[in-house]
């Protein structure tokens, strides 16, 4: 996999700044991507980061509206307008901005969540119970009429 994996909590020092989990920085590496792209959620109180692969995914979205459309101009300032190209220094931290740590909540602590393409940048409490909630969905899904594939059929039936 060359995605975004695994979830991780780190602490923000006294200038602000938090170290990118190793794994994230050799993606993005890997990527071409310098430092990260980093905008609010537009669908909770995180933050949606990543490199190219990210933005190739919202030239994709992008794309299914007609350029200069008002659907267009409002994704996009969404997408770019609240956004920021955070540069990592040579430990392998980024400084959030003010208006990106209000967005999510964040204070000392916070968490990365790889979602493969990108990654999300939490306050830990939130998560907790973002994960918890997702964990409920995909329990639901599993048993209602929109389940969720089994990757290994026939494998820990017990």
């Amino acid at each position: 996999m060359n995605g975004f994996v695994s979830s991780f909590t780190n602490r923000i020092d006294r200038k602000g700044r938090v170290s990118v989990p190793a794994p994230f920085r050799q993606v993005l590496a890997r990527d071409g991507f310098e430092g990260l792209y980093c905008y609010p959620s537009l669908d909770f109180s995180a933050l949606d980061c990543g490199g190219h692969g990210l933005l190739m995914e919202i030239e994709r979205q992008l794309a299914a509206f007609t350029p200069f459309s008002e659907d267009h101009d409002l994704l996009s300032a969404a997408f770019y307008g609240a956004s920021s190209h955070l540069v990592m220094d040579g430990e392998g931290r980024v400084a959030l901005t003010d208006a990106h740590r209000e967005a999510a909540g964040i204070g000392d602590e916070l968490t990365f969540v790889g979602l493969g393409y990108k990654f999300q940048i939490w306050e830990p409490t939130r998560f907790a119970a973002h994960r918890e909630a997702a964990q409920r969905r995909l329990v639901a899904l599993r048993r209602g009429t929109g389940r969720v594939a089994d990757p290994n059929p026939g494998e820990g039936a017990s």
